[in-house]
């Protein structure tokens, strides 16, 4: 089924390279595709905001740079107390916002008081749950306090949200988000809902201009129809993780009309077990589906070896990854040997499992448009299959696979970790807000308040051998509990028209670097 599914693929490639194209908007117009809208771009929410277009538009104090180190951006300098409790920031004079207005520590602070008053919607990040006093010292001095020492301070406050600033004028009388206007690079003209959305250059822009004087972003839901666009130069790159299939990306980067790359590895691509819903509850049956799983095959059949085996949660090169962790290697004998072990037996027919007159089977839920999560997730039907376990695989558009991720109503949902700039810090932060499928897939362990409570004080520890030690008993119970399947990691990928150079790879899943693409 996997060669039938492969060469279907192939072959609507091959149909619409037969196809004659409309050429790209112009010298200056750059179009890409996204596979939904963009959102209303507010600096500090959620859902259906989009990280990458709000990186375009937003910046914060700090920021990571192609190392992934945090260096000054709208802070030139910082100073920090004897305690670690105050930072105070120094601010750039001479940035404006994309309407003209100035950047100054009063809009600093009405941002961060903003985020501050929405603390719940926020608390998955702990340096929102420290900050207890912010304050404007002159009109380019801010300063913030928090309850603790809390070491990721910076790392934090240079994510894509919620920390970006945004100007006076995205505030409603309400001080609720009313438009998009930010420092960035580029500045929101134009957005059709679910059709397009049109960036221009800020002019007004305090660093280097993008080469390019117009982004568009064309919704494109559909993988192979994204293909097909960008074979008839509609679009001119595809850029991002999960666009189209990997069988698609092969054969487009032979192509001589094209060029492609990928980014470094940026984050782990892993599907976490419910440990509080059914069959799933059960360790035993939770080990067997990792056994069961042949990563590799899927690793060099489904991905083409694009992406590198994971073999835990977090890759071996993170701070603080402990180094005696034992992998699940693939072991269907095994994995069979544990659902006897936990009651499961073969039916009389010999295919699925039953326990007390009971069917093994379980749900699988994913995002429909990602290609690659619908990939995964047939794999898996297949291997889990040949060890007697029905899956119910379960495709939902995006707000509904979100919704599943916050009511834990899954047995297995496609998930990834963030990347280094988050991990594993606010990952795991992140793990004590029910919002989140990892809260969820988790709320069944014995010692999860436990584990949450190790989280918060791992977070606040100034002693690095004590903060050292917490971090290696959270992250070993949670491979041991066998929660998560570890599957690869992940990097975007980039196919673009021969006519456009200029592309950069940030080590940040949810950072693209479109600034310094230009045509030849």
């Amino acid at each position: 089924m996997k060669h039938v599914m492969k060469s279907a693929i192939v072959v609507l490639i091959m149909i619409s390279g037969c196809q004659s194209g409309e050429g790209n908007q112009g010298d200056d117009t750059l179009v890409i595709s996204w596979p939904q809208d963009i959102g209303p771009l507010d600096p500090h929410g959620y859902g259906e905001n989009q990280m990458f277009a709000q990186n375009l538009v937003y910046e914060g104090l700090v920021q990571h740079d192609d190392e992934g180190e945090v260096q000054p951006h709208l802070a030139e300098s910082w100073e920090v107390s004897d305690d670690e409790k105050t930072y105070t920031f120094f601010l750039q004079e001479d940035v404006r916002f994309s309407d003209g207005s100035d950047f100054n520590a009063d809009i600093v602070k009405k941002n961060f008081d903003k985020v501050l008053d929405e603390s719940e919607e926020h608390e998955w990040l702990e340096l929102t749950n420290q900050i207890i006093d912010t304050e404007v010292i002159d009109p380019y001095i801010f300063e913030m306090t928090m309850e603790e020492p809390y070491y990721p301070v910076l790392e934090e406050l240079a994510l894509v949200r919620p920390f970006r600033i945004s100007g006076d004028a995205s505030f409603s009388e309400d001080q609720d988000f009313q438009e998009p206007i930010g420092t960035g690079p580029w500045a929101l003209s134009e957005r059709q809902q679910d059709e397009e959305a049109i960036f221009e250059r800020n002019e007004h822009y305090w660093g280097e201009d993008p080469e390019m004087e117009e982004l568009v972003v064309r919704v494109i839901p559909d993988g192979d129809a994204r293909v097909m666009a960008f074979e008839n130069e509609e679009i001119d790159m595809i850029y991002g993780n999960g666009l189209i299939s990997l069988d698609a990306y092969d054969h487009l980067e032979q192509n001589d009309k094209y060029q492609s790359g990928t980014s470094p590895p940026q984050s782990t691509r892993t599907l976490a077990l419910n440990t509080n819903r059914g069959a799933t509850e059960d360790a035993l049956v939770r080990r067997a589906i990792i056994h069961a799983f042949d990563t590799q095959t899927f690793i060099e059949d489904m991905l083409h070896n694009i992406e590198e085996q994971a073999t835990s949660l977090f890759p071996d090169d993170m701070p603080y990854q402990p180094d005696t962790l034992d992998d699940y290697n693939y072991n269907p004998s095994q994995a069979e040997q544990l659902l006897e072990e936990a009651g499961w037996k073969r039916a009389d027919d010999g295919h699925i499992r039953e326990k007390d007159g009971e069917p093994l089977q379980l749900n699988f839920v994913y995002d429909a448009n990602d290609q690659i999560q619908t990939m995964l997730a047939e794999f898996m039907q297949s291997d889990l299959r040949d060890i007697g376990i029905d899956i119910e695989i379960i495709g939902m558009e995006n707000q509904a696979y979100l919704n599943a991720e916050k009511s834990g109503d899954f047995h297995i949902i496609y998930h990834e970790t963030w990347g280094a700039e988050y991990d594993p810090h606010a990952m795991l932060s992140s793990m004590r807000v029910p919002s989140h499928a990892d809260y969820q897939a988790q709320q069944g362990l014995d010692r999860k308040k436990a584990l949450d409570e190790q989280i918060g004080e791992v977070l606040v520890e100034t002693d690095e051998q004590k903060r050292e030690e917490l971090y290696h008993d959270i992250i070993t119970t949670l491979h041991e509990e066998a929660i998560y399947v570890p599957v690869s990691m992940t990097s975007n990928l980039a196919l673009y028209h021969n006519d456009l150079e200029g592309v950069r790879y940030s080590p940040i899943i949810y950072e693209f670097n479109l600034d310094d693409v230009r045509r030849k």
